[in-house]
């Protein structure tokens, strides 16, 4: 699972070769994941959507090593505090990382159901 990190993203097309080759040089099965989310989209859920058509973008161009990617989704987008002594935990919202909403992601998985 390539979900970034310390040192930034790592979802591009190079990094993915990257690891393709780290994977082949292992003797492993080339199967990339890829989170969209966490240090890939430097924990703003807001850019996981064009981290996901970047990834698309790849798997469309012969990047066959790209098995699959993670969004971080909820029934609402953002998150909330927990535990919040002052408010009420509200119904859908995530109470550990932002999350992009449900109509978003319906959105993005139709859309790229047709790309793929």
């Amino acid at each position: 699972v390539l979900r970034g990190g310390e040192y930034g993203p790592n979802y591009t097309a190079e990094h993915v070769a990257e690891a393709e080759r780290k994977l082949e040089e292992a003797g492993l099965e080339k199967s990339i994941l890829i989170d969209c989310s966490h240090g890939n989209s430097g924990k703003d859920h807001t850019r996981q959507p064009e981290i996901l058509r970047e990834i698309v973008a790849q798997r469309q161009g012969g990047t066959m090593a790209i098995i699959g990617a993670m969004i971080e989704s909820n029934l609402r987008e953002g998150k909330q505090k927990f535990p919040n002594p002052d408010e009420p935990l509200q119904y859908g919202v995530s109470i550990t990382d932002a999350c992009i909403g449900w109509e978003q992601t319906q959105q993005l998985v139709l859309q790229i159901a047709e790309q793929l």
